[in-house]
């Protein structure tokens, strides 16, 4: 039986890239000899992304473009693709090749074998020192934090087979943070190390703060340790001031003239200030999260749809 793959690939001031990820993802897909359908979302880059994909499109009827009406993020164009993906499975790319479409080959053996997801995992990444031990620590740190289990170093870069899609497609979040939905759902899952490319256009539009937001939500998706560190903290608190009020009394009774100071007793307040302010924070992302979610807006919304009608 011939199985159909749909390759959904989010784009974001892509337009240079875009000719060369739909060559490779058609030479890719002719070598495997499987049927397929090339979705390209283009989630409201300024560039010419979209006038490049209706040209795709009029040229070839395996292609089909998204245009959102504004950028709603990567997480929200893989989730319009899978909208509308008609196939046994569905790759999702990123739109500035740093995601290899060869490597779809040895995702797709693994899928054939019987593993209904299988991800990319970056076992070495082209980018500057900080940036790639900043991206080592987030995974480790999730890793430990959250209440899954998901594979370190392994990015949105992966093959879900269709009922694995039919469910997510289901869930409800607006603030979605897919890798780890996907790791959530449990099913038959594996691996394929690879290499991670430099952005081969133009500059990435990821920096350190976008990345730290970008942490920030992965672990408040999937993680109450925040809030469980917050009550610890206050327990210590709390220990500690009932040891400093022990103290301080049989220092009055044993030495009744032991000098009192205005140093302690600020840095006191500091400190549980400090505590108080940081677990307000630390609330207030969480009931932010909550928020967003309770407003039921649209995830994304679609400007049009280019499909080949030949």
């Amino acid at each position: 039986m011939n199985k159909k793959l749909s390759a959904v690939i989010a784009c974001y001031k892509d337009e240079q890239a875009i000719p060369i990820m739909y060559e490779r993802l058609k030479k890719t897909f002719e070598k495997i000899g499987t049927d397929y359908e090339i979705i390209f979302v283009n989630d409201g880059s300024p560039d010419k992304t979209e006038q490049i994909l209706e040209n795709l499109v009029k040229k070839d009827k395996h292609v089909i473009a998204i245009n959102h009406s504004r950028n709603f993020s990567s997480q929200m164009a893989f989730t319009s693709g899978m909208e509308i993906a008609n196939s046994d499975a569905v790759v999702l790319l990123d739109g500035d090749l740093q995601d290899p479409p060869e490597l779809i080959e040895k995702l797709y053996e693994k899928w054939i074998q019987g593993y209904d997801v299988v991800y990319g995992i970056r076992t070495k990444r082209e980018a500057p020192l900080y940036m790639a031990i900043a991206y080592k620590l987030f995974y480790r740190i999730f890793h430990k934090l959250s209440y899954i289990k998901m594979p370190l170093d392994a990015g949105d870069f992966s093959l879900i087979d269709n009922k694995v899609v039919q469910i997510l497609k289901t869930f409800p979040e607006r603030d979605r943070f897919l890798r780890g939905l996907r790791a959530w759902v449990g099913f038959r899952q594996t691996g394929i190390p690879y290499t991670r490319p430099e952005r081969m256009f133009g500059r990435s539009t990821n920096s350190l703060l976008k990345n730290i937001n970008w942490a920030t939500k992965g672990i408040l998706s999937f993680s109450y340790v925040p809030l469980q560190i917050m009550t610890m903290l206050s327990f210590i608190v709390f220990f500690i001031a009932l040891v400093a009020i022990v103290v301080q009394i049989i220092l009055r009774l044993v030495l009744p003239n032991t000098p009192q100071g205005t140093t302690t007793v600020l840095i006191a307040v500091l400190f549980i200030g400090a505590i108080q302010l940081l677990g307000i924070s630390v609330l207030g992302e969480y009931i932010g999260k909550i928020f967003e979610e309770v407003k039921q807006r649209p995830k994304f919304i679609v400007k049009s749809i280019f499909k080949n009608k030949d």
